[in-house]
């Protein structure tokens, strides 16, 4: 399983910058930590342990025959569901294509590849605060990310962001956009979002600082590494998570409990934005 960081396939660099080369496999588990940070007014912070799934969007197929354990849209202790992602208007029947769709208009190309890093269901149930797709050309150049994000009042906002020159290093990816989806009560909108990512391979690792100005707000991290998708690994995961789903949905509305009392200012929602956006032109909210 090549899930290394190299050099361009000639031993040379592009650029002069690493290749992060994606996993050739159909789907692998990353468990891990998430860790949030509460900065401004004040100081709260929390981690819990999580295990996320990393599928490729044209092997669903031999995913589905991975593990006895796992299914692909179809009920099983672990699966994963194309339609948990596709958007209710019913454009795309196939994931793979309404990614692919995004990052055209987004001005990166159609992709070769498309993975998306993702809680899969467990025990039928799901909740992604963020989903993350990583889009890649034929060289298996990273060309564009987009990321998916959910509030827990039923609604989610996908920004779309091509790789322009210059945001992946040696270190991962450094990207930025200006928050317009409603996610904290506590947050206003008009953050900025600083992306830092260190792509799938033997380990994955996300970064979102949330700044006002110069002023951190927010820090949210996950990492994890690689594990195979077996029945072994699965079984393994869910005996010492069974209860993911609920711990991940329960914990957002504990947090924000303690943020309510320590006194944080409560935000009211608005209407959302549009689904979809591709710059920091903010689009107007939703008909």
């Amino acid at each position: 399983m090549t899930t290394h960081v190299t050099l361009a396939h000639d031993g040379s660099e592009t650029d002069g910058v690493a290749l992060f080369v994606p996993p050739d496999a159909a789907a692998l588990l990353y468990p891990g930590k998430v860790m949030h940070a509460r900065l401004k007014p004040f100081g709260h912070r929390f981690t819990y342990r999580v295990f996320t799934g990393l599928f490729d969007l044209d092997r669903l197929e031999e995913a589905d025959r991975a593990s006895a354990l796992f299914s692909v849209n179809r009920r099983n202790l672990v699966s994963f569901h194309e339609g948990d992602h596709l958007p209710a208007d019913g454009g795309h029947a196939r994931l793979r294509d309404h990614a692919a769709t995004l990052a055209e208009e987004a001005g990166a190309g159609r992709p070769e590849r498309i993975l998306l890093l993702a809680y899969p269901r467990l025990m039928g149930f799901v909740f992604n605060p963020l989903s993350v797709y990583f889009c890649y050309d034929g060289a298996e150049a990273l060309t564009a990310v987009i990321y998916e994000v959910r509030n827990t009042f039923g609604e989610r906002h996908t920004y779309v962001c091509k790789v322009e020159s210059g945001e992946l290093g040696r270190a991962g990816l450094r990207q930025e956009r200006t928050k317009i989806f409603y996610v904290s009560p506590f947050i206003e909108m008009g953050m900025r979002y600083h992306f830092r990512i260190v792509p799938p391979g033997e380990t994955v690792r996300l970064r979102i600082l949330e700044t006002e100005g110069a002023d951190p707000v927010l820090s949210a991290t996950f990492s994890g590494t690689a594990r195979p998708l077996t029945s072994a690994s699965l079984a393994g995961q869910v005996g010492r998570l069974p209860f993911m789903t609920l711990k991940v949905v329960a914990g957002i509305h504990w947090e924000a409990l303690k943020l309510w009392i320590k006194g944080a200012k409560f935000i009211s929602r608005g209407k959302p934005p549009q689904p979809v956006s591709y710059d920091d032109a903010a689009p107007g909210p939703a008909e």
